[in-house]
């Protein structure tokens, strides 16, 4: 059942799990993925924590207590996350001890309606980092344009980061550019480099989901011709950079001090066009030194019937190239695209976010002892 999973580790992709609840952490299931499927990340959005906790499972006498104490919505929701982060990262301790560091983790973002304020995601990421106080936790901050400094001062101070919502090229390479000068900043201030790690998450299907959909509105074969190919041509691409970056002068200098290279993750890896194989987004992103965070369901289906045939990144990129200039041929906008997924990005966070804090205020009201 778990050989296509573990080909997928031996040929150097990190297998994390997108998805995190109480009720995962008590009934034993993550780590049994960990035991079977080769599982050895965690992360998290407020999306996943909004299902959870709406969901209800295993989360009734915290929020009875937190009632009881006529705590603030904010403070119960971080309670209540940080308490189900701080589990996982101890599930998966053994591993981030094994793996020197680099897996075993699990990912909790900063609120994100602050993703467009540098100073409050900073205060924020600071603050996550000691009320977790896991070794193996990693700070979630997008790769907003207010975000970028906010990565260098936060991976500065030690603090290891997941940076999320990345989409285009251009903010990769200034997602890898923040890394390092966090790092420069870190071995200024005498902090041993090779305690902070940091990946960049880099979203896959999005891309597809939008490009497609103007694919289709052109309706001409030379555009048909084109579907599905775009997020796999921009995360090669992506690839690509990362090997630029991590094999400069600027790089080497920072490697000989301890640092760690800032690894690749594919984020967005389930496929949301039924007529695409459901292991697209595995099978056709394996390249060494990259982490893949799945739903469920996309390991599920990876394990069953994925098709891992060795690197299917370094190799292709002329062929990315030429893919993504077809699209832009006929008129279609990258820089709108990836622009646009951002923003929606932000927003469906934000979202998430803020039905969380509704559907927590109702059950502290509901649960809140009588006067």
């Amino acid at each position: 059942m778990t050989d296509a999973l573990k080909r997928l580790s031996e040929e150097g992709v990190a297998i994390w799990l997108d998805d995190l609840s109480r009720k995962r952490i008590t009934s034993g299931n993550l780590a049994e993925l960990i035991d079977d499927s080769h599982v050895v990340g965690v992360t998290t959005n407020p999306s996943i924590f909004q299902k959870a906790i709406a969901g209800g499972d295993g989360y009734q006498q915290q929020l009875a207590d937190l009632a009881a104490r006529k705590v603030t919505v904010e403070e119960a929701i971080r309670m209540i996350t940080t308490a189900d982060v701080r589990d996982a990262a101890d599930i998966l301790r053994p591993v981030f001890d094994r793996t020197d560091g680099q897996d075993g983790r699990v990912s909790i973002e900063v609120d994100p309606r602050l993703a467009h304020n540098t100073p409050a995601t900073i205060a924020e990421a600071k603050q996550l980092a000691w009320l977790v106080d896991r070794p193996n936790t990693l700070i979630k901050i997008p790769a907003t344009k207010a975000g970028l400094p906010a990565i260098a001062e936060v991976i500065g101070l030690g603090i290891s980061v997941n940076v999320t919502l990345i989409f285009s090229l251009e903010r990769y390479r200034a997602v890898m550019d923040a890394y390092l000068t966090g790092l420069e900043k870190a071995k200024a201030a005498g902090l041993d480099l090779s305690l902070i790690h940091s990946v960049a998450s880099f979203f896959v299907s999005r891309v597809d989901t939008e490009i497609d959909k103007r694919l289709d509105a052109l309706g001409t074969e030379e555009a048909k011709a084109l579907r599905g190919k775009a997020a796999l041509a921009n995360a090669r691409l992506a690839y690509q950079a990362y090997e630029e970056v991590f094999s400069s002068d600027r790089w080497l200098a920072l490697e000989k001090a301890g640092a760690n290279k800032q690894r690749p993750l594919w984020a967005s890896t389930g496929v949301k066009d039924p007529a695409y194989k459901d292991t697209l987004y595995v099978d056709d992103l394996v390249a060494p030194n990259t982490v893949n965070t799945m739903p469920e369901a996309t390991l599920e289906a990876a394990a069953d019937h994925g098709q891992i045939t060795g690197d299917t990144v370094r190799g292709t990129y002329e062929q990315a190239k030429a893919e993504l200039d077809a699209v832009a041929k006929l008129g279609i906008s990258y820089d709108d695209v990836v622009q646009l997924l951002e923003d929606e990005g932000v927003e469906k966070f934000e979202a998430a976010w803020i039905d969380l804090l509704k559907s927590t205020e109702a059950e502290l009201k509901r649960l809140a002892p009588e006067a």
